[in-house]
């Protein structure tokens, strides 16, 4: 049994390793949510996350390059963007660069495109998982080489940030 499987923190990568092919076993077991392999998916992804944290190097996504992404994935267009950053001309000079996001973009494409806000402040990412994780529940209804649905899958569930942000004056 791996040192994860049994609750303790993971120290190595040969253990992160072995904890994440035991989360790949029970993610195609599916579960069901209050079972004794539930409890372990979670406290394993809990581990796995907690490592990631402390060893592996964070991830800033350039915010040109996430709306890029989302463009591609969703087959937008320039023009498709206007409601988002308010005109042609701000979508062209966002897009080449050239103007910088301001909060109520950053509101409206996270909002109305689904972009993680922190790729478009341009923040690291606070969790390789979790960052797979998140798009891949944005952008396949399956789990990759699989025909399980991502929701089947017991792990992080996005909020809309802390309660400080979501508090209305």
């Amino acid at each position: 049994m791996v040192t994860g499987a049994t609750g303790k923190v993971i120290k190595t990568r040969d253990e992160y390793d072995s904890v994440l092919a035991e989360i790949d076993r029970l993610v195609t077991r599916d579960p069901d949510p209050g079972t004794t392999e539930a409890d372990r998916l979670e406290i394993l992804t809990v581990l796995a996350r907690d490592y990631e944290s402390r060893t592996l190097p964070r991830i800033t996504v350039d915010p040109v390059d996430a709306i890029q992404f989302r463009m591609e994935q969703q087959g937008l267009r320039q023009r498709d963007l206007v409601p988002y950053l308010g005109s042609k001309s701000k979508v062209s000079e966002v897009l080449a660069r050239k103007r910088p996001l301001t909060l109520s973009m950053i509101r409206a494409l996270h909002s109305g495109l689904g972009i993680p806000a922190e790729s478009l402040l341009g923040e690291k990412s606070p969790s390789l998982l979790q960052g797979v994780e998140d798009q891949l529940r944005r952008t396949h209804p399956t789990i990759p080489g699989t025909s399980r649905p991502v929701r089947a899958c017991p792990r992080y569930v996005p909020t809309d940030g802390p309660r400080s942000e979501r508090a209305t004056h």
